[in-house]
């Protein structure tokens, strides 16, 4: 085996090694850390996200549903643990490096996974409606910016 071969076993070693022991962590970690963290008071604990959680609190059209619900894939738990995975250390990154913006937008990711979720929460409701058009461009009070506003056209 040539050096480019012992190599790419390393690596492979290695990704598997740390693969395994994220999985230990997560499955063995500290306890109640992922279910602390699917709570919208751990959403909240960022001060960035204050103005979304007290809208969401006493408002919201949502608020007896978790933050994770409507944010994270919900079609399958493998999909919302490796987006919940990707999102968190983007998060924490963004924070911890002093570059949150002053306006927090939603990614085009994230629009399609709240849309998914939106559908398939209301299926029944939804299903002889035009889907093409996010929910939120009817449904403004969802949104954790215009919550309390009235509809208008």
């Amino acid at each position: 085996m040539g050096n480019a071969g012992k190599k790419r076993l390393r690596i492979v070693f290695v990704v598997g090694l740390v693969a395994v022991g994220a999985g230990l962590f997560l499955a063995l970690g500290p306890p109640r850390l992922l279910a602390k963290s699917e709570t919208p008071d751990f959403c909240a604990s960022c001060h960035v996200m204050e103005a979304e959680y007290e809208a969401w609190f006493h408002h919201g059209a949502h608020k007896r549903i978790r933050c994770v619900d409507c944010h994270l894939p919900g079609d399958s738990m493998a999909r919302h643990y490796v987006w919940k995975s990707i999102d968190g250390m983007k998060d924490v990154v963004v924070f911890h490096s002093g570059r949150v913006p002053d306006d927090i937008r939603i990614s085009a990711h994230g629009k399609a996974v709240v849309q998914a979720n939106c559908i398939r929460c209301h299926e029944s409701a939804v299903e002889m409606i035009d889907q093409k058009r996010f929910c939120w461009d009817c449904h403004r009070r969802v949104m954790h910016r215009h919550v309390g506003v009235p509809f208008t056209r």
